[in-house]
């Protein structure tokens, strides 16, 4: 049967404990938690610093209150016996609630909703999985490490499929199964009982996946518990210097500094004080125009060196420099 879009009252609608964005902050309390608890979860969650491109839980609130409503519904699924469950809009919903709560307006007594009947736990997984892991309102990176390895290590949802809902982007869904393993194994333990859990410092872990890192860090008599020591005390910092790692610990004087500095101070030792200077004092524009104008000039012979070195550190410049202007192309004119 197709969904059918219409207005329902909101005190018919159940938010959705089970959501795997604000899961991190649900896991503190104990039995299912209540509608009030379930709010600040979204709050918190939607304030995240790694949530994405999404708007914050305050903006999101403020736009609905100016515009008296939301524009794109919610998505709910009717179960059986009439219990309607929201899949997608568990925090547009609280919204409203908490609007009716604040004034009794009749205008947020009820909200544009599609609802779906008695869907299938894949279809639900579908719908998350579409909506949040590679749509406009992208959950956090550790909240779609969580519920990638949820669907494919606790419900052995098939990984040719779930590649397939993610736009067939099969090493992002490796790396993010793989990296919400290594958090939860090096830096989970590392949090004293009650203590924060960071959950941006995922992203560290993500960079973790590229290639040749966790070698790098093993060939130095190093340990992945380690590197879950080095993200907490902060000796990684920013978290995409994870990728600098091979470059750090094959260098001795910046592999000291490192451990005792830090990721941004062992960068400068490799650093060639008369090229930094000249590149800090050029203008992007000119930067961006050399650029351009190398690749251009690159020899057949030249790329076929760089693609039979991955691990090379000409690579490792291009691959990190091709991260960074992807991100500034992304904030400039939209992904």
């Amino acid at each position: 049967m197709a969904p059918q879009h219409m207005v329902v009252d909101i005190k018919k609608l159940h938010l959705d404990h089970t959501n795997p964005r604000i899961a991190k902050f649900l896991d503190m309390y104990k039995g299912t938690p209540s509608p009030d608890q379930i709010y600040l979860a979204l709050g918190a969650g939607a304030k995240d610093p790694a949530a994405g491109s999404g708007p914050s839980f305050s903006a999101l609130r403020e736009s609905i209150r100016t515009n008296k409503g939301i524009i794109q519904p919610i998505i709910v699924n009717k179960s059986p016996n009439g219990k309607m469950v929201v899949l997608e809009g568990n925090t547009r919903l609280a919204i409203y609630q908490d609007f009716f709560k604040e004034s009794g307006d009749t205008i947020w007594a009820s909200i544009p909703a599609v609802v779906y009947d008695s869907l299938s736990q894949e279809e639900i997984d579908s719908i998350r999985l579409q909506a949040h892991l590679v749509g406009p309102r992208q959950w956090e990176p550790y909240a779609k490490g969580k519920y990638l390895h949820h669907l494919r290590h606790k419900l052995d949802f098939p990984l040719g499929k779930l590649i397939d809902y993610c736009g067939g982007r099969k090493k992002e869904v490796e790396d993010y199964i793989q990296a919400y393993i290594d958090i939860e194994k090096y830096y989970r333990p590392l949090i004293p009982e009650g203590g924060f859990f960071d959950a941006t410092r995922f992203s560290g872990f993500k960079e973790l996946q590229r290639s040749g890192i966790k070698e790098s860090i093993l060939n130095n008599n190093f340990s992945l518990e380690d590197f879950g020591k080095w993200i907490d005390s902060r000796l990684i910092d920013p978290l995409n210097s994870v990728r600098s790692l091979p470059l750090i610990l094959n260098n001795d004087r910046s592999k000291q500094i490192f451990i005792s500095e830090g990721a941004k101070s062992a960068l400068k030792v490799l650093d060639n004080p008369a090229v930094t200077q000249v590149l800090e004092s050029a203008k992007f524009s000119d930067l961006a125009r050399a650029l351009v104008l190398s690749i251009q000039k690159l020899s057949y012979n030249e790329f076929k060196h760089l693609q039979n070195n991955p691990e090379s550190d000409d690579s490792r410049l291009i691959a990190d420099s091709h991260d960074e202007l992807v991100t500034l192309y992304d904030d400039l004119f939209g992904s």
